[in-house]
């Protein structure tokens, strides 16, 4: 962030706004002149390092936010609702883009918010539903993924079962039953042939198949610890968000208690002190918090507690075809979240060949923003048709400004000119002369030259 020049103009007058000051008011705060702020809340003048952290003191918030408070995430973020194809036939240069922002950002961010909104809304006048996923996903994305109440009240009950025993597992079944009644069982898989977990309150038992490793098993009972003693504030977060539909309230309640369940495993302070330790080195972590590899991966995208947050991270699942099963931006605004497609020169697309290894990776968008990548292989439970096993591919990565204090990084060259150059994938990619293309940009005409023939097929006219 030191080397280049940042324009948080539209966020620093909603700071100011929410804090009910004028700006002769924040002026004075700030020792400037009301002329200078004035200039700078309409992108005129960038704001320097001394303000940024005269900002951050008076309203106690991580500087890194300004980054991605930009209207609709700033320029990357609208050039990627730009090339959907509706806007095909429109020619927005770079240089139109950055005037519409510096000039009207209040334009742009009512310009993102219709189109989320049409894009999350499944119904075009036929009368079908709201997709429930993509309502859930708005919601998380909210909230930049970082419950506090419910991290606080995790962090506080781990304290309380951890002081009578070092066995997490033993502890919260020890709690739920002494304090709820319920039992843990393991049943055989024949028993339990389609499920992983069961609560049968006829019997009060929460019944939990074989087929769980250790870091499940513990995952499903501090679940179910928080169905139960989290519940108000899990009400309360649900109803917050104001869902339309039953199924979207139930599929956010269902990641509000796995939220839960991951924070009673991995309590803030401890994990985000050990991180900082160890260099976010997530195989220490998944030994020293008895956690799985996806569990550590999407803890890491939480970490955005007040006065004491942990880096800007991203998570990614996807299956073999390149489906997208989970996906957690946090605080990093990453590029990579938002688009339903993705390049096949990001090696998340090679793991599966080397399930083991974390596989790290430097790659720079065509918006010159550069991430450093950590992808991985983990695998399923059960059985996808035909018997094979499911597997999965984690994507896990943070700005390659924040990316020199991981384990990882070490010995990486973190300059742009060092990354791998990738898109987010072919429909919204302009790169020319890719020899892995499979379909041209979605917002370019195409050019033929019956006398010769590129490293692909499809050939577009130049910005």
């Amino acid at each position: 962030m030191a080397d280049q020049k940042l324009y948080a103009g539209a966020a620093i007058r909603r700071l100011r706004r929410g804090a009910g000051m004028t700006q002769v008011a924040l002026a004075t705060a700030l020792d400037i002149s009301a002329s200078y702020l004035n200039l700078i809340e309409r992108n005129q003048r960038p704001l320097s390092a001394r303000l940024m952290l005269l900002l951050a003191e008076r309203f106690d918030f991580d500087p890194r936010q300004l980054v991605g408070a930009e209207p609709g995430g700033g320029a990357s973020g609208i050039r990627r609702r730009l090339a959907d194809a509706m806007f095909a036939d429109l020619s927005i240069d770079n240089s139109e883009l950055e005037e519409w922002l510096g000039s009207a950002p209040n334009t742009a961010e009512a310009f993102v918010r219709l189109f989320d909104n049409r894009s999350v809304a499944a119904a075009d006048g036929a009368g079908q539903p709201t997709d429930p996923i993509q309502a859930v996903r708005r919601e998380i994305e909210r909230w930049r993924n970082h419950f506090a109440d419910l991290d606080a009240m995790a962090e506080e009950l781990a304290d309380e079962l951890r002081l009578g025993a070092g066995d997490l597992y033993g502890a919260i079944a020890e709690r739920l039953r002494v304090k709820h009644q319920l039992t843990i069982r393991i049943l055989p898989e024949t028993v339990l042939p389609d499920k992983l977990r069961r609560l049968d309150l006829h019997a009060r038992q929460l019944q939990l198949s074989e087929m769980l490793d250790p870091a499940s098993r513990t995952f499903q009972a501090a679940l179910l610890l928080g169905q139960i003693e989290a519940r108000a504030e899990i009400d309360a977060l649900a109803a917050g968000g104001n869902f339309e539909d039953r199924s979207a309230e139930k599929l956010f309640r269902r990641h509000l208690c796995s939220y839960f369940a991951a924070a009673l495993m991995m309590p803030y302070a401890r994990f985000l002190r050990a991180c900082e330790q160890n260099g976010y080195r997530i195989q220490v972590l998944q030994r020293r918090f008895g956690a799985g590899f996806e569990q550590v991966a999407h803890r890491l995208t939480t970490l955005q507690r007040v006065g004491a947050r942990g880096l800007p991270f991203f998570m990614l699942r996807i299956d073999r075809s390149g489906m997208i099963s989970k996906r957690y931006s946090g605080a990093s605004n990453a590029p990579m979240v938002e688009s339903d497609y993705r390049c096949p020169l990001w090696n998340i697309h090679r793991v599966f060949e080397q399930p083991a290894e974390i596989q790290p990776q430097l790659v720079v968008l065509e918006d010159d923003s550069t991430w450093f990548t950590l992808s991985r292989a983990v695998q399923g439970i059960g059985a996808g048709a035909g018997g094979y096993a499911p597997a999965f591919a984690i994507g896990l990565g943070v700005a390659a400004e924040y990316a020199a204090t991981l384990h990882d990084a070490r010995g990486f060259d973190l300059s742009a000119e060092a990354a791998d150059p990738i898109g987010l994938g072919c429909p919204s990619c302009t790169r020319v002369q890719c020899s892995q293309r499979s379909a041209p940009p979605r917002n370019r005409p195409l050019k033929f030259d019956e006398r010769a023939r590129g490293l692909t097929p499809f050939d577009f006219a130049a910005d």
